[in-house]
C-alpha cells in the first residue's frame, strides 16, 4: 500500500519530457513562491519606515496563515496595528490628536472615512476641514460648522471628550459648537477618546523593531534565490544534454 502511495505523489508532482526522463519541479516553483512571499513581507516593512514620521499613520501588521509552503503570496494578510502612536506638542489650537484607541470620521469625495490625522483647518464658510479639505464630522455624523471665523483661534478650545467651544465677543460667553467624533474602526462611538488640543499624534511604528524584522526575510530571500540559481542551473544542464 505504501509503495502505491509514494508512486501516485511522485506521479502528481513530477514533469514529464518526452524522453521519457522525469524531474520533479517543486523545488523551482516552491523557491519562486517563497521569494514573491519575501518580496511583499519587504514591501510592508518598507512602508512601514516610510511612515515613521507621518502623522496619524498605522502601522501595517503582515499575517501569514497556514501552508504559506503551497499558497505562497496567497498566504499573505495585513491588519493595521491600532497602538497609539507618539504623541507630541504642536501648540496649534486646530492640531488634535486622540490619545485613546479611536479615529475621527471624515467626509470626503469618496465617501466616509476614518482617520487618526487631527491636523484641521476651518474652511471660508466655517466648515472645520481636514488639510485635504474632507469635513470633520461631529458624534451626531454632520458635519462641524462655526458661525465665525475668529481672528484669534486660541480662543477655540476643545476639551477631553471633544467638545469645540468658542469665544463670542458679542456675548462674552463661550458658545458650543459641536462634538468631534471619534468611533472605533466598527464604527460605534468611542466614550472616552482622551483628546489633546494643541498636540499631533505621529505613527506608532518602531524603527528598531522594523529593522530587526525585516532583516530575516531578506536573509530567507538570498537563500531562495540562491536555491533558485542553483536548480534552475542544473536543470539547464540536464535539459542541454537532453537535446544533445
Amino acid at each position: 500500500m505504501s509503495d502505491n502511495i509514494n508512486n501516485i505523489t511522485c506521479r502528481g508532482r513530477a514533469m514529464r519530457l518526452n524522453s521519457g526522463i522525469q524531474f520533479n519541479d517543486s523545488g523551482l516553483t516552491a523557491s519562486i513562491r517563497a521569494m514573491h512571499l519575501d518580496s511583499e513581507l519587504i514591501a510592508i516593512s518598507n512602508e512601514n519606515i516610510g511612515g515613521f514620521d507621518k502623522i496619524g499613520y498605522q502601522r501595517k501588521e503582515a499575517i501569514v496563515t497556514s501552508f504559506a509552503e503551497y499558497l505562497g503570496v496567497h498566504a499573505l494578510s495585513t491588519t493595521r496595528d491600532d497602538k497609539v502612536g507618539r504623541i507630541m506638542v504642536s501648540e496649534k489650537p486646530l492640531d488634535i490628536a486622540i490619545a485613546n484607541k479611536g479615529y475621527f470620521q471624515v467626509q470626503s469625495e469618496n465617501g466616509i472615512k476614518l482617520s487618526r490625522d487631527g491636523r484641521f483647518q476651518i474652511g471660508k464658510d466655517g466648515t472645520l476641514l481636514t488639510l485635504e479639505n474632507a469635513k470633520v464630522l461631529s458624534n451626531a455624523g454632520v458635519p462641524i460648522k462655526f458661525p465665525f471665523i475668529p481672528q484669534d483661534l486660541k480662543q477655540i478650545k476643545v476639551d477631553n471628550s471633544g467638545k469645540i467651544t468658542m469665544f463670542n465677543p458679542d456675548t462674552h460667553k463661550l458658545t458650543l459648537i459641536g462634538q468631534i467624533g471619534v468611533v472605533d474602526h466598527n464604527g460605534v462611538v468611542v466614550m472616552d477618546p482622551n483628546i489633546k488640543q494643541g498636540f499631533n499624534e505621529f505613527s506608532n511604528v518602531s524603527l528598531q523593531s522594523e529593522f530587526l524584522q525585516i532583516m530575516p526575510v531578506i536573509k530567507n530571500f538570498d537563500a531562495n534565490r540562491q536555491m533558485f540559481m542553483l536548480q534552475n542551473s542544473v536543470l539547464g544542464k540536464t535539459i542541454s544534454q537532453l537535446s544533445q
